[in-house]
């Protein structure tokens, strides 16, 4: 009995959906571009979200050693920066070894830096990386303090950046998902009530023998379900495609190469972004459902 109902559902919400095309068409049209534009803010906010997780891998601070210094004064603030509280490790780099990632960052104009190895003006320094980012500033502040200390860069700025720009993304795709999912429920909606108006003599009968308010309604349930299902294989095609182009194309960009990230495959994204399209889909579809379905229960 249990099968012979779900069989039912199932025909009549699939028979729904193909009976009325035009109205169904505009449905998956007004879901499909819901989708659309809301994965383009969801994959936005998981690349930069992976930016910052980037720069926090790799974070620190640089400090550059003055150039009087001796090897042994050079050995003694290596050995006081090691013990502050809040330091994970220190790297030091030569003056030779600033000369040469100079060399590398100016690239084929390296040439510009001859006759930089007997007079080398690049300070040897210390790349200090945390245990926690946010002692950053405290450990700056007590760096400062010692002798032979030239100056100190830090990304922090870097990562506070980003971290903002990923919690922006996430309001403004918060809002517009918002406007988009009120706008679909009204379009699913008004398009499942001319199905249900088209019927209303049915459903009257119906009601008038005994059927129930959910064997009347789940029909229509089912069909708003299978548009927004519908929707969402196609909007992840489309969004998958178009990504996965975009992301070859700025991976082998020039820009990408210089600022040494990467980006999230549209692979690593794809359950999460399945479900979220599946659950987006199904919820539009049914709760346009069932505000379409209200007036005509009412016999």
């Amino acid at each position: 009995m249990k099968y012979n109902i779900f069989g039912y559902l199932i025909g009549e919400g699939l028979g729904n959906v193909f009976k009325n095309k035009k109205s169904t068409g505009a449905s998956l049209m007004i879901m499909c571009a819901t989708m659309i534009i809301f994965g383009i803010f969801l994959i936005l906010g998981e690349n930069i979200n992976h930016f910052v997780e980037e720069v926090e891998s790799v974070q620190g601070i640089q400090v550059f050693i003055n150039n009087d210094a001796t090897q042994e004064q050079i050995d003694e603030l290596g050995d006081k920066i090691r013990g502050i509280d809040g330091v994970s490790t220190i790297e030091y780099v030569t003056k030779e070894q600033a000369l040469e990632q100079m060399k590398e960052r100016f690239g084929d104009q390296q040439d510009l830096l001859a006759g930089y190895e007997e007079n080398n003006i690049f300070p040897a320094s210390y790349v200090v990386t945390m245990t926690d980012l946010s002692k950053s500033k405290e450990v700056q502040d007590q760096i400062l303090t010692f002798e032979n200390v030239k100056k100190i860069t830090s990304k922090d700025d870097t990562v506070s950046t980003l971290i903002n720009l990923a919690n922006g993304i996430k309001i403004v795709t918060g809002v517009i998902l918002l406007l988009l999912v009120i706008i679909s429920i009204f379009i699913i909606a008004n398009t499942i009530k001319l199905t249900v108006h088209a019927r209303r003599r049915e459903i009257s009968i119906m009601k008038y023998v005994g059927a129930t308010n959910g064997f009347i309604r789940w029909p229509f349930i089912v069909e708003g379900m299978i548009i927004g299902i519908f929707a969402s294989i196609i909007s992840i095609v489309i969004v998958g495609l178009a990504y996965s182009l975009i992301a070859q194309s700025l991976v082998n960009s020039e820009f990408m190469q210089v600022i040494n990230m990467s980006l999230v495959t549209f692979s690593d994204m794809f359950n999460s972004i399945i479900f979220v399209y599946m659950l987006l889909g199904i919820g539009i579809g049914a709760m346009g459902s069932v505000i379409s379905m209200r007036k005509y229960l009412k016999v």
